[in-house]
């Protein structure tokens, strides 16, 4: 497949330094042909001239308005070439499902477009998984790489003291799964996992913690409080993806659970 293979000579740094460079080389010169008959510029209260300023912002918004028209149009001429949606996600830094939601449309416009083999079988139910995490931009793609794998009811909650708090409400679905955080306010998931384990209502639902830390106490620690499984968060986007979509494909595609009361 076309741009299977598509990698990037630079770090992301060193592509942002370019880009930025020459977007801001490009925002200046349209900026200054603005103004080189200007009107009566206003003075701010402390005498500063803020119209070069001004200028350049309404220059730098029409040129990310730009920007995101010929994003578009280059998604749409790469998968018109062949490419998918997890190339697509890669070219921009975004995870595959990231880039469909960004493009929900691109392959309904294309000549050709590439097979997209669905990952699992639709379940009879919804798997319910409660997300115990604070990071707002983990969360995000927790929920992007969860979404993929299929019929997915996921709640999200900041801290072990809310988790407890919907798992104990009768109405609440019970988990399937609950995937937790160790670095939280008021309940962190150490605490929180301690209180799971220690309930017999709630022991049976398998725990995985999903944390930016690989120190070796932290993970004696959740083994030892009997967190099912310990997983470090990848730095690295597709990895990250990959990583939460493993979690699921064991946890609810393979093993066994235990049957709703």
């Amino acid at each position: 497949m076309p741009g299977k293979n598509f990698v990037v000579r630079t770090s992301p740094q060193e592509t942002a330094a370019v880009a930025d460079a020459a977007v801001d080389e490009l925002a200046r010169r349209i900026a200054l042909q603005l103004l080189e008959d200007p009107p009566h510029r206003p003075r701010s209260p402390s005498g500063a001239d803020p119209t070069q300023a001004l200028a350049l912002l309404h220059v730098l918004t029409h040129l990310q308005r730009a920007a995101e028209r010929l994003q578009r149009d280059a998604a749409l001429d790469a998968a018109r070439a062949g490419a998918g949606y997890p190339q697509i996600g890669v070219a921009c830094d975004m995870t595959r499902q990231g880039a469909r939601r960004r493009w929900p449309g691109l392959f309904q416009h294309s000549n050709e477009a590439p097979t997209e083999h669905q990952m699992m079988t639709t379940p009879a139910r919804p798997f319910d998984v409660l997300l115990v995490e604070d990071d707002v931009a983990d969360a995000m793609l927790i929920e992007e790489a969860l979404s993929a794998r299929g019929a997915r009811n996921l709640v999200q909650v900041t801290d072990g003291v809310a988790a407890l708090e919907y798992l104990r409400t009768p109405d609440s679905a019970r988990p399937d799964l609950i995937v937790l955080d160790l670095n939280m306010p008021r309940m962190n998931g150490r605490d929180l996992l301690r209180v799971l384990k220690a309930d017999e209502e709630l022991q049976t639902i398998p725990v995985v913690v999903l944390t930016t830390s690989s120190a070796p106490d932290d993970v004696a620690d959740a083994y030892n409080s009997h967190a099912n499984a310990y997983v470090t968060k990848p730095v690295n986007l597709a990895e990250f993806e990959q990583a939460v979509q493993s979690i699921d494909a064991f946890y609810l595609e393979t093993a066994a659970r235990l049957p709703r009361t």
